[in-house]
């Protein structure tokens, strides 16, 4: 099985001149979220038309991606250029930037919106864009898989010593958060773009299997092929007070860090704080059983700033 790359995680960057939100009603918005093959999708509307089919990918850094058949039936202008690239390092390529005047959802408007334009794959079938984790810097994002709703709030998280909120950094735009792997804290991505719970082959190399490592698709970034593999942990995985009993994780040769996708994202109610830092994970259980994902991770595409262009800068 062969995956196309997907745009998101890893090492992304914001675009300089971000969008900016203004809400239309109350502190307090939401708007229902399909969940399709584990990942969130919700309704958009673009310089008032739609709605439009998106993805939301906290692992994704940049305020946005559309289509190039979105981009050119809205007669988008083109504000820049981005270089696209993915986790391993290796090949890249350059991709417009275009600006939307305003792009709403869950009755909050965000205006002057920068796009990378690029193809952007769906698993359900047609997707026409991607919300990355920087658009929502200025509200309590809170993506609510058990009762399919994106919330969008006013408001901070506070800290409860690493039992339900956690801290988490972004350097590149990205939320990156501490879990425990056989009781080893490890740093993980935050990614609600990504197919399952992925371990590093660095980390993969020490751990102890009750189902052995055994190749089940093949991966390619925009420039190599990689075999993905699977497995089931002899340990257990923990996320705060939470614990992931013997999962069924994935073994990813092009990711530095633990990835910890849509499908262990499932139980939870996930509040981000990106003005705090604070993440806040909620469920009605404490423990789970992670099996194989829909499909296998895809190779995640990262855009970096372009250094002839002076709108394009890296967050950090």
């Amino acid at each position: 099985m062969t995956i196309p790359g997907r745009f998101g995680a890893m090492c992304a960057f914001a675009l300089a001149l971000g969008a900016f939100p203004l809400s239309a009603q109350s502190s307090r918005q939401s708007a229902p979220m399909m969940e399709r093959y584990g990942k969130p999708y919700v309704m958009v509307t673009i310089n008032g038309r739609g709605p439009y089919r998106f993805v939301i990918d906290t692992g994704t850094g940049a305020d946005a991606f559309i289509s190039p058949e979105l981009a050119d039936e809205l007669q988008l202008p083109t504000a820049s250029e981005a270089m696209v690239n993915d986790p391993s390092g290796q090949g890249g390529q350059r991709a417009p930037v275009v600006l939307l005047e305003s792009l709403e959802l869950a009755g909050v408007k965000f205006y002057w919106v920068k796009a990378i334009r690029h193809t952007v794959t769906g698993e359900a079938g047609t997707c026409q864009g991607l919300l990355g984790f920087t658009l929502f810097r200025d509200y309590l994002l809170t993506l609510d898989f058990p009762n399919r709703q994106v919330v969008l709030a006013e408001g901070a998280l506070a800290p409860d010593g690493e039992n339900k909120v956690l801290p988490f950094r972004m350097p590149d735009g990205v939320p990156i958060a501490a879990l425990r792997v056989n009781g080893q804290r490890v740093e993980a991505q935050l990614d609600s773009g990504g197919g399952g719970l992925t371990l590093p082959e660095s980390l993969a190399a020490h751990q102890k299997w009750e189902i052995a490592p055994v190749v089940f698709a093949t991966g390619r970034t925009l420039t190599t092929r990689f075999e993905i593999k699977a497995a089931r942990l002899a340990s257990d995985v923990t996320v705060g007070r939470y614990t992931f009993t013997h999962p069924v994780v994935e073994i990813h040769p092009a990711f530095p860090l633990v990835n910890f996708g849509s499908p262990p994202m499932q139980s939870f109610a996930i509040t981000f704080d990106q003005k705090n830092l604070l993440v806040r994970l909620s469920a009605d259980r404490d423990h789970f059983t992670l099996t194989a994902p829909p499909s296998p991770t895809r190779l995640t595409n990262q855009p970096q700033p372009v250094r002839t262009t002076e709108n394009l800068v890296p967050v950090g």
